[in-house]
């Protein structure tokens, strides 16, 4: 894993340069991720949150 990159943009449109980023550098290589949010959505982040822990648990009950 020396020198692979993997580079992946699942949005359409570049995100705003003043959108929020977490920067990460790891060796050589510097990460930055930009956070956007879907003007469209309907699910708030706690709704969210709530469905990917209880999704979590129910795949480690039925995967055991």
């Amino acid at each position: 894993m020396g020198s692979e990159k993997i580079i992946e943009n699942t949005t359409t449109t570049a995100p705003a340069k003043d959108a929020p980023a977490l920067v990460k550098k790891i060796g050589r290589t510097t990460y930055i991720v930009r956070v956007h949010f879907s003007k469209t959505s309907k699910e708030t982040m706690s709704d969210k949150i709530k469905r990917m822990l209880k999704n979590e648990i129910q795949q480690k009950i039925f995967n055991n």
